[in-house]
């Protein structure tokens, strides 16, 4: 199998090619073929409407947004199963989708209507290495699972800071965590995937074995195969000391200087991060600022959220903890509104994220009408010490950051219960996004990287990323993937599009 970018550049020509010879069939056409192929070999492992199971397998996913009805549902019991299903759905020509966790918030990123359901759900393998360095976890294990594994001895990894959030999701688009100021973002703790091609083969990928397709797992989404096993860095941090903090709408200058503030100055001798947001009560009118804080270690409370401490709170909770102690609180909410996420990224700057979050709350009130409207600002942290760690680490990732900048990703996370109201709140939060993202650049304080785990179905995080790593990414898709089955028959995520 390919091994370096001279090859995949080398076989460019002969992909452009080769993915003429892919035929892509009508959509129930197709699904007919597969669904039926799939069928005669796996029975039951394959749902279809009339399934007992059909519909809690199509709405298992935490936005109702993503409730869509597949032709068919095939859950795979093994890497093998995996294999043999792309195998069908290229020859059948049948459009699909993949499931791993289900969390990615937009319709058609991990679901289709019509094509053929690829639920990874039962590939929940997981193993701790015998020197406990590292963790082998399938692609259906959520992040509870792993960190349950790991809690036996000691051990945690980096991960979702959700509980219910899927493994292959948030490694593949770059994992946010609370520790990435000292261990790097989730993909950088990733030191191997097996991964199954649009051919069907299955390879190794690591800094050895295709260490070009390595490279480009880091953040560059599903755009180059299946994974079926990530082997993860196991860390020894058997506990951390973790902070709960709410605040009042009085002190949001404060709690807003106290973000920045932190961002600044997050160096990694310490690890700690955070989750840091402000819901809205559209009802009673009332701001709720809040910060969740885990530091490694027994300190308590934990010395990195001082400022955030020393500002007048409504409720403060500190408790050391394990790891699995605390992840077992923390969950997302499940099948309960549509959501959307939307965000774009700033240079640390306490007056123009205060400028942003007052305009954000008065633009709440244009959609008061939503029905089951609930509106949420959040500011997630990206030190620039976690951007070190690909950077020295000899790997790297797509991301392409520098380390000299840190940045805060502001998001607008909203929910709401009607189809009806889909087209409009799109529009609500690009427009707003939009004209921020103008005042920060006309002020040089804007950043074009959009973090694929927080972006809008209506944005394109690869606008983001270095040109060079994109088209580096471009020649290794093509390379490992010459017929292009997960850029033409694979519905879902951000895909490479075309050199």
């Amino acid at each position: 199998m390919l091994s370096n970018l001279s090859l995949a550049g080398c076989l460019l020509a002969a992909a452009v090619t080769s993915a003429q010879n892919l035929t892509i069939a009508n959509l129930t056409a197709g699904a007919n073929c597969a669904c039926t192929q799939l069928a005669s070999t796996y029975g039951g492992q394959v749902l279809t409407s009339n399934s007992t199971n059909y519909t809690a397998e199509a709405t298992d996913y935490w936005d109702i947004r993503a409730d869509l009805l597949p032709g068919c549902i095939f859950s795979p019991a093994n890497a093998d199963e995996v294999a043999a299903a792309v195998s069908t759905f290229t020859s059948c020509g049948a459009q699909f989708a993949i499931r791993g966790g289900g969390h990615m918030n937009f319709p058609g990123s991990n679901n289709i209507d019509g094509g053929v359901l690829l639920s990874l759900g039962s590939l929940t393998d997981i193993k701790i290495a015998s020197d406990n360095k590292t963790v082998d976890a399938g692609p259906g294990t959520r992040w509870i699972d792993v960190y349950t594994a790991l809690s036996e001895y000691g051990l945690y990894c980096i991960g979702g800071r959700l509980k219910t959030i899927g493994v292959p999701g948030l490694e593949l688009i770059g994992g946010f965590h609370y520790l990435i100021n000292k261990y790097g973002m989730a993909m950088d703790n990733v030191l191997s995937y097996d991964v199954v091609l649009g051919n069907g083969t299955q390879v190794v990928a690591n800094s050895t074995s295709n260490p070009d397709l390595f490279w480009a797992l880091k953040g560059g989404g599903n755009n180059f195969g299946i994974v079926t096993k990530f082997t993860i860095k196991a860390l020894p941090i058997p506990y951390i000391s973790t902070t709960i903090q709410e605040f009042n709408e009085s002190v949001m200058p404060d709690f807003i200087a106290a973000t920045v503030n932190m961002a600044e100055n997050d160096p990694p001798d310490v690890a700690a991060g955070s989750v840091i947001s402000v819901t809205y009560n559209q009802t009673t009118k009332s701001i709720s600022p809040s910060l969740l804080g885990v530091q490694e270690g027994t300190e308590s409370p934990p010395s990195r959220f001082a400022n955030f401490s020393a500002i007048p709170s409504v409720l403060s909770l500190n408790y050391v903890l394990t790891p699995l102690e605390w992840h077992s609180q923390l969950d997302s909410p499940f099948q309960m509104f549509r959501v959307q996420f939307a965000h774009r990224t700033i240079k640390p700057d306490t007056a123009q994220l205060l400028k942003i979050y007052e305009s954000w709350k008065t633009a709440v009130d244009e959609i008061s009408d939503v029905e089951g409207l609930v509106p949420t600002f959040v500011m997630n942290i990206l030190p620039k010490s976690a951007l070190s760690v690909a950077k020295n680490n000899g790997i790297g990732n797509t991301w392409g950051l520098d380390d000299d900048q840190s940045y805060i990703l502001w998001q607008f996370s909203t929910g709401w219960a009607n189809a009806a109201d889909d087209l409009r709140m799109t529009n609500w939060a690009s427009k707003l996004l939009d004209y921020w993202h103008l005042e920060n650049q006309a002020l040089n304080l804007a950043s074009e990287f959009i973090y694929m785990g927080d972006a809008g179905d209506f944005q394109d995080p690869f606008t983001g990323f270095p040109v060079e790593n994109v088209r580096k990414m471009r020649e290794i898709r093509d390379a490992y993937d010459p017929l292009g089955v997960f850029t033409r028959l694979n519905w879902g995520g951000f895909k490479l599009g075309a050199n």
